[in-house]
């Protein structure tokens, strides 16, 4: 038998392939198979960038960011891994992540996250002081995500006020100081998260119930398409005000209709007992979030 047909497709792709074979589940550890997280994480750090005028001036910023991004979504996903490490032996999609399946220790799943955190320092290094303190108060958020799942149907919010930290940290980055389109961008942000992250959690809809697991997907049960329908709408609806704040023009809220449009094609596509429709949705986000930091630059370059 080949000795990489016991192993997921996932490394025989990109740059896990790339990687030395003992290397591998480390990548795989931190999700370096699926970009898709780290662009999830990095696009509301580019949006508060773009929206506070700085994305032409602090071009690399937005590098800086999206490195921290790759890092701190890694580190993320070891640190989840460590503390779901028996819940994933229990769940068809996760049983076989390195740590769950033995093929990486408890130890050297920890040094792993250390060496990730410390690149995540270098980035926030890069900062002023204003915003290295918005970045470290995210840590408490951080480290309870993984015990929401076990206390709460809503883990998908808890996990928005995670992945849209980076647009406080953004704004902060180039302004130095909080303004009310911040908080608008912040809370559209959250709502655009617990909707594609609801529409992530679809997969695993039968495996959470009898693992325990709890989430948004299972909470909207039949009406799953209408609850991520309004928390996409709320989104919209914020993003509209942030973008008004900053230029209280009718004409500059048409800069959000492709990714309302995006949006709504998701949810008007979405067929919800497909899991792999459903990952391919997930996965659209990060044109979504590409359509969003577009609107940010225009609107943010013109105010």
């Amino acid at each position: 038998m080949d000795a990489d047909s016991t192993v997921p497709d996932t490394e025989r792709h990109w740059l896990i392939a790339m990687l030395p074979p003992a290397a591998r589940p480390y990548g795989l550890l931190g999700r370096f198979d699926r970009p898709i997280g780290w662009w999830l994480l990095f696009w509301p750090c580019a949006w508060s960038v773009a929206l506070a005028g700085g994305a032409r001036d602090r071009w690399d910023l937005l590098l800086w960011f999206l490195l921290g991004a790759i890092a701190m979504r890694a580190a993320g996903c070891v640190y989840n891994d460590i503390v779901d490490r028996d819940l994933d032996q229990k769940v068809e999609r996760t049983r076989s992540r390195p740590l769950a399946s033995g093929r990486v220790s408890l130890r050297a799943a920890w040094i792993w996250l250390i060496s990730l955190c410390l690149v995540g320092l270098l980035v926030l290094l890069q900062l002023r002081w204003e915003a290295q303190l918005v970045a470290i108060a995210s840590i408490a958020l951080v480290a309870a995500y993984p015990f929401m799942k076990r206390i709460t149907w809503w883990p998908q919010a808890w996990l928005g006020l995670v992945f849209s930290w980076g647009a406080l940290v953004g704004w902060v980055a180039i302004t130095g100081d909080y303004a009310p389109a911040l908080g608008w961008l912040y809370a559209g942000s959250v709502c655009w998260v617990i909707g594609y992250d609801t529409i992530y959690a679809l997969q695993d809809i039968e495996d959470d119930a009898l693992a325990g697991v709890k989430s948004t997907a299972r909470r909207f049960g039949r009406h799953a398409r209408t609850g991520i329908a309004l928390f996409y709408l709320a989104a919209l609806l914020c993003w509209a005000m942030a973008l008004w704040t900053v230029r209280p023009q009718w004409l500059a809220l048409a800069a959000l209709l492709p990714i309302a449009l995006h949006l709504g094609w998701q949810c008007a596509t979405l067929k919800v007992e497909e899991g792999e429709d459903a990952l391919a949705k997930f996965r659209s986000n990060r044109e979504a979030g590409l359509l969003m930091a577009l609107a940010c630059l225009v609107i943010g370059a013109t105010a």
